[in-house]
């Protein structure tokens, strides 16, 4: 397990950090594992010290490339730890609670995903899902919360695995996205993360809010419908404004059973203007996006974030400016969860 994962420590960050004599930033108050430990060790030792999440990004794109969509979601994590690791560091965050893991080890898949065909990207993708799955058994193992950050909504399969097997039973989802990639199981890439979760028996009830009903087709629907996926679509919530979308993700969690867990999810191709693999002119609002993150933080039940698809080379104006913008709002939905977590304790 070891071999997949890049262990960061305080020396790898340090180029990136902005000190300013007087301050302290987040990056400086972060925890890390132990490097001396194996794995499990060392989110066990973590645990002991306080910690309750864990940082863990996915630089990948293989699963957007392999749904036949843009690559460029392997910079989504490396953008957002840029940003996060130099906001302040003060009462309103405990930096100290947060174990900055690091990064999946998935460089040689990327180096083969270069020119391979639509098979090779699939079988690659499914590999990726074992290589996370496993790094993120340990982290749930151990207690622990994990916020996980790049790469495409692929990876959703292995998070709900991992948490399903976790706790020993199906689990729920609850995900922020204009489509519900529930597509045929027709060899792994981002658009079928929740149809193999649901077919494998790692997911229970699911919900997709922001659903775009021109945005999935005839067929799909067919099956979304056919297996019990809930819908609280973008046009239901925003454009006829039937109820508040608040009440609506409230009622809904007290139809579940209210110690059944579930994972947030966010594909962030949900917001208005955010580069990502599928640019949306007709989304919602960083706002709204923080305040669902936020919503369903505080509930107990909410064991994980997953933050999928943010794709920084895909801004209109460029790399830099996508870098910018991408780890500014990854930053924000990520403090959300945080700060939604802190009311619990």
């Amino acid at each position: 397990m070891s071999d997949a994962l890049i262990r960061y420590q305080a020396a790898t960050l340090a180029a990136f950090q902005q000190l300013r004599e007087g301050e302290t930033r987040l990056g400086q108050s972060l925890r890390y594992a132990d490097a001396g430990l194996p794995l499990a060790e060392a989110l066990t030792a973590a645990k002991q010290q306080g910690c309750v999440f864990v940082l863990l990004g996915v630089p990948e794109d293989i699963g957007p490339r392999a749904n036949l969509g843009q690559g460029g979601s392997d910079l989504g994590w490396q953008a957002f730890i840029r940003k996060f690791i130099n906001l302040q560091q003060n009462g309103f965050l405990d930096a100290s609670q947060i174990v900055l893991l690091g990064e999946l080890n998935c460089a040689d898949l990327q180096q083969q995903s270069q020119n391979a065909d639509l098979a090779t990207l699939r079988s690659l993708c499914a590999e990726l899902d074992i290589r996370l799955e496993a790094v993120l058994m340990a982290i749930f193992a151990a207690g622990l919360t994990p916020i996980v950050i790049g790469g495409g909504h692929n990876n959703s399969l292995p998070l709900l695995a991992a948490l399903a097997k976790n706790e020993q039973q199906a689990v729920n989802c609850i995900n922020l996205d204009p489509h519900a990639d529930f597509r045929l199981l027709e060899g792994r890439h981002s658009g079928n993360g929740f149809s193999y979760a649901k077919t494998q028996g790692y997911l229970d009830r699911y919900l997709v809010m922001g659903f775009h009903e021109l945005k999935n087709s005839a067929s799909s629907l067919a099956q979304i419908k056919a297996a019990g996926v809930d819908l609280l679509s973008y046009q239901q919530l925003f454009v006829r404004e039937q109820t508040p979308w608040p009440e609506l993700l409230k009622l809904w969690l007290s139809q579940r059973e209210p110690q059944q867990v579930f994972g947030i999810e966010l594909d962030t191709d949900a917001i208005t203007g955010m580069p990502v693999s599928a640019y949306n002119s007709c989304g919602v609002s960083v706002q709204q996006a923080e305040h669902f993150v936020y919503l369903l933080a505080t509930q107990a039940q909410s064991r994980y974030l997953h933050l999928a698809e943010a794709a920084p080379a895909q801004h209109p104006a460029g790399l830099a400016a996508g870098m910018n913008e991408a780890g500014q709002i990854l930053t924000a939905l990520v403090c959300a969860f945080l700060f939604g977590k802190a009311q619990l304790q």
